[in-house]
């Protein structure tokens, strides 16, 4: 089975180089528990190898020797600039290794699909509008599902995408989207990734779903990833659960692992411990 780098060098050791290709990963996570940070850690670590070997040996280590690198890294947001999340990576992780592992990443912005029906004014998320006779071809746009799905379809083959985040399409699920038709998307993409060969990652806030809603997001998907915060005594700590997984879960059920407990520095997202079954 061929696996393809997640960038997080402590949990890609433990299941064999990184993920299964082919795989859409659902990122769940309660605020500021983690799977943003995953997400950066992902993308500017996978840029990185290419970009900066030297700094990617640093921060990361020696890659497995039988694993499949992205051709390419895609980062994919539907309301954020890339100056904008940039910045956030930086927040987090060190500047010289954002700025490194980010230059050659593909960043596109769906805002304008996103946005397009809100009543959020034009000029606040879209570029060069220049007059009114422009609106008719702006309102003739293909909605954020299809350009999206049009997007993937482009550029998902043999790469890393990271989706952020599915939580602004439940938003939009509310209103201006049918949650059937997310959720159709997803399983299509799920099938269509497995003919890629490539490694989908997709960020959602999971305070904002119901148990049920959340269910079937994870059952369009191949693996799901849970992070948490645990409280204990007067100090909370951010843990990450592996809930499913094709090809990954059983690795570790093998090591009788059940949650890691993780940490974020100036490489990003990382594990600091695993705990085992007792």
């Amino acid at each position: 089975m061929k696996r393809m780098p997640l960038g997080v060098s402590r949990l890609d050791r433990m299941i064999g180089g990184g993920a299964p290709t082919g795989s859409v990963v659902l990122l769940a996570g309660e605020s500021g528990a983690g799977a943003r940070e995953f997400c950066y850690t992902s993308a500017v670590l996978n840029g990185l190898v290419e970009a900066d070997p030297d700094l990617f040996d640093l921060y990361y280590g020696d890659l497995a020797s039988d694993v499949t690198l992205p051709e390419d890294v895609h980062y994919v947001s539907f309301t954020d600039e890339p100056s904008a999340v940039v910045d956030e990576m930086q927040f987090v992780m060190d500047e010289a290794l954002v700025d490194a592992g980010m230059d050659d990443v593909r960043f596109v912005e769906l805002a304008e699909e996103y946005f397009q029906l809100t009543p959020v004014p034009t000029d606040w998320y879209a570029d060069g509008m220049a007059d009114i006779t422009e609106l008719g071809s702006h309102n003739e746009r293909t909605d954020v599902l299809e350009a999206l799905g049009e997007y993937l379809t482009d550029h998902a083959t043999d790469n890393l995408v990271v989706i952020d985040s599915l939580t602004d399409l439940v938003a939009a699920a509310d209103d201006r989207l049918n949650w059937s038709d997310l959720t159709v998307l997803l399983k299509g993409l799920k099938r269509a990734s497995h003919r890629w060969g490539g490694v989908i990652l997709l960020l959602v806030n999971a305070e904002l779903l119901g148990p049920t809603e959340l269910g079937r997001l994870k059952e369009a998907t191949d693996g799901t990833l849970l992070f948490e915060w645990e409280s204990g005594g007067s100090e909370r700590a951010r843990t990450l659960v592996v809930e499913q997984f094709r090809g990954v879960l059983s690795r570790l059920e093998d090591e009788d692992i059940v949650r890691f407990e993780t940490e974020i520095h100036d490489g990003g997202f990382d594990i600091s411990n695993v705990r085992k079954i007792r």
